[in-house]
């Protein structure tokens, strides 16, 4: 394109450059398609473990927490007024 106006050395090198500069864009597009179709085959298989680490943490939790103490009662006679 710029080559072919000017006819210089350096038109002719820039033009090469831009030229070189799509192909490697070409190829980085194709492997983030590649990519993108691994991460969602990985998000297929895993999207049920969520659920499951929910529920396990959700447990651990619970299991966390001390228990109430037992309320205390009084040791002695009881009056009845």
């Amino acid at each position: 394109m710029l080559s072919s106006v000017l006819r210089t050395a350096r038109a002719i090198a820039v033009n090469i450059a831009i030229m070189r500069t799509f192909v490697q864009l070409r190829h980085l597009a194709a492997a983030n398609n590649e990519l993108a179709k691994k991460l969602d085959e990985l998000e297929r298989r895993v999207s049920g473990h969520d659920e499951t680490i929910a529920a396990i943490i959700k447990t651990i939790r619970e299991l966390a927490v001390p228990p109430a103490p037992a309320p205390k009662t009084r040791i002695g006679f009881v009056r009845s007024d």
